[in-house]
């Protein structure tokens, strides 16, 4: 593991792909021009919308969307996470949801389809089927040895809610987990926050989490605050509400000695458990 600087992007994506693919290039551009190594787009970058149009749109959207990784990759030299894009199932009725971790040189490093599915009914109201038009994955998220950088662990909004796929990917090396979503203004101004700074201090390990925010379409609302978190759970850069990039150095030294002075993963009874 080296020292570098890592950026969550917080976009407010719409059905409108054009527009969307324009304002995540736009973010990764400025975050490179801050000496950014590693950025992670959030869930739904170049498309959030009605269900019936995203499955219409899915055939040619995955490859644009994987082709956008690629070149954005090798134009900025980055290593990027495109946090999840549909990618059709074959069915015409169901898309996985996949992120897609690729590297300076366009190389796809690891894919994951998300494998939690938002089916829920808030107090607000609002019901959420995301099941309806996406098929869950069938493999646990992998962990990426990044040349470079670090040992990186893909997850995928809902994911967050489930602490035994984290520490799965603790115990498969991870170093620093990336945690892309679009999470709904009424679960983000409880859960959030708390959430993703459990899952640092659980795993001592860095947390990069690229969001949605705002208005979207109809009643569709995100909740924003793209954050990086460090081992100990201290937030190091929070985005706020606007569009923009949560930017923090992630560094090595600071990883072992948290991880030193708070042993728990050694401390583990897996065999108890």
């Amino acid at each position: 593991m080296s020292d570098f600087l890592a950026a969550a992007i917080q976009l407010t994506s719409t059905q409108d792909t054009d527009a969307n693919f324009a304002a995540a290039e736009e973010q990764i551009d400025l975050a490179v021009r801050r000496g950014v190594d590693l950025i992670g787009l959030p869930e739904n970058f170049a498309f959030m919308g009605d269900d019936a149009r995203r499955l219409e749109l899915a055939p040619a959207l995955a490859e644009r969307c994987r082709s956008f990784l690629i070149t954005m990759a090798r134009r900025y030299q980055v290593v990027l996470l495109g946090g999840g894009y549909p990618v059709p199932v074959g069915d015409g009725q169901h898309t996985y949801n996949r992120a897609e971790l690729v590297d300076r040189d366009g190389q796809v490093l690891a894919s994951y389809d998300k494998i939690h599915l938002f089916d829920v009914d808030l107090p607000d109201g609002n019901t959420y089927r995301e099941s309806a038009t996406v098929m869950p994955g069938d493999a646990l998220p992998p962990v990426v040895d990044v040349p470079g950088l670090c040992r990186v662990g893909l997850s995928i909004c809902y994911d967050v809610r489930f602490p035994e796929l984290y520490r799965h990917l603790a115990g498969a090396g991870a170093e620093l987990l990336m945690i892309p979503a679009a999470f709904t203004a009424f679960t983000g101004k409880d859960h959030w926050q708390v959430l993703m700074q459990a899952r640092a201090i659980e795993n001592t390990a860095y947390v990069l989490a690229p969001a949605q925010t705002g208005l979207h379409y109809g009643r569709r609302h995100s909740h924003g605050h793209a954050l990086v978190i460090d081992p100990w759970g201290t937030v190091l850069a929070d985005a706020g509400q606007q569009t923009g990039a949560a930017i923090a150095p992630v560094n090595a030294s600071h990883l072992g000695h948290v991880r030193e002075q708070m042993p728990s993963l050694r401390h583990r009874r897996p065999a108890l458990i």
